[in-house]
């Protein structure tokens, strides 16, 4: 399980992962709109979705919080 403690692996898997597609806005930030306006209509396979793109976020908030722990 090392490879989730590696920076550049989680790293990357925001910048692609987190932010896929990127066109016309990265599909996590048009979920996290949507949430934000209500949810309304939102499916499971739309929460889903959310979980999915914002796993990699995840990673990166404890990796961060492991990192600031250590000091």
């Amino acid at each position: 399980m090392s490879f989730i403690n590696d920076w550049k692996l989680v790293i990357l898997l925001c910048l692609t992962l987190g932010l896929a597609p990127f066109f016309p806005e990265p599909h996590i930030w048009g979920k996290i709109k949507w949430i934000m306006g209500g949810a309304n209509g939102m499916a499971l396979m739309d929460w889903f979705d959310v979980l999915f793109h914002g796993f990699p976020y995840l990673l990166l908030i404890r990796k961060i919080a492991l990192s600031l722990a250590d000091k």
